[in-house]
């Protein structure tokens, strides 16, 4: 069970409400009746919890659970133990998301602003907005209907806003049009200048950034991630791209829809990305790269050329994947047999 101090649960439901509201399907239409309480892990379920299977690896923990009800693959059904209800679906982890925003929906906030944050006069926000302490936000300004704007936040002159987002505490945001339903978690930073210079020997030479970040609508931003402005061009998000912790996303940039970027990931310079790509953690890709829809990454990979659709690459500099394990076999079959 969460911790009653930071999260509060709804509920109950019974199973069938559950079923219903998620789109999965009763294994015993007599079970609809079940009340449950809460979520937990398989570990930790009691009779009035339900919890979920979405990995084979965890069937013995399945099987051993004193959960109320489970949500399972209904290849798995008869894995259940006896006395067990169950929640059948084809994607149970995305199920289980369904069940656990209903047993914990984002908290509604009041709205109202802060005595302490400083608002310019041509600013325009939307009904319901909550303003935290210490925000600032400049002129000529659009924030949309019930917004949350977390302590500490700057808001640089002519963002625009979409409805129902949420900017985290310390985050930065300039030079930037975001969409709806938008998620920057704390520390984020938006629109500040790309990493432009003209080098030479007679020094670097500052070139003006002179793009925006355009954000497209369901996004979230992890916390400390970086998205610099384009030069010209814009730097362009996706909608419904999910961007973890710790990710720099240089000047011009374009990430397609749907597209998964896993923390420490560093994107150079003009690299397009078409949609529902997956960066694996830590992995690095060069500028003027594309990089085709549904290509896979993996963590630590060194992107030095384009990728196609579809392609899975990994290693440095990144090759297919069969290819990077062979040579990653080839290498330890070498050291084993010079030691």
């Amino acid at each position: 069970m969460a911790d009653s101090r930071f999260f509060t649960v709804a509920g109950p439901f019974t199973l069938a409400q559950l079923a219903e509201l998620s789109g999965a399907t009763l294994a015993d239409p007599t079970s609809g009746s079940l009340g449950l309480a809460d979520v937990a892990s398989l570990e930790n379920a009691g009779p009035e919890q339900i919890s979920f299977l979405d990995n084979r690896k965890y069937i013995a923990a399945f099987q051993a659970s004193r959960a109320g009800a489970c949500i399972v693959h209904p290849d798995l059904a008869d894995r259940a133990p006896a006395g067990m209800a169950l929640l059948l679906s084809k994607d149970p982890y995305r199920t289980y998301a369904k069940v656990a925003q209903a047993f914990y929906p984002r908290p509604a906030r009041p709205a109202g602003i802060a005595a302490s944050a400083v608002i310019d006069p041509t600013a325009r926000l939307g009904e319901g907005c909550r303003v935290e302490a210490n925000v600032v936000i400049g002129a000529r300004v659009e924030i949309g209907a019930r917004c949350h704007i977390a302590p500490n936040v700057v808001i640089g002159d002519g963002v625009v806003i979409g409805d129902d987002c949420q900017i985290g505490a310390n985050s930065t945001v300039q030079c930037a049009l975001i969409g709806a339903r938008v998620m920057l978690y704390p520390g984020v930073r938006i629109g500040q200048d790309g990493f432009g210079f003209a080098m030479g020997p007679q020094g670097h030479l500052k070139v003006p950034q002179l793009g925006r970040v355009v954000i497209g609508n369901d996004v979230e931003v992890g916390a400390n991630t970086t998205i610099d402005r384009g030069a010209g061009p814009d730097t362009v998000i996706g909608d419904g791209c999910m961007i973890d912790n710790l990710v720099q996303i240089g000047h011009n940039v374009q990430l397609g829809r749907g597209c998964v970027v896993v923390a420490q990931v560093g994107i150079s310079g003009s690299t397009q990305f078409g949609d529902f790509v997956a960066a694996g953690g830590q992995a690095g890709f060069a500028g003027h790269l594309k990089v085709g829809t549904g290509a896979r990454i993996t963590a630590q990979a060194g992107v030095t050329r384009d990728i196609g659709a579809g392609e899975t690459v990994g290693g440095t500099p990144a090759v297919p994947r069969l290819e990077w394990l062979r040579q990653a076999a080839w290498l330890s079959k070498m050291v084993r047999n010079k030691g």
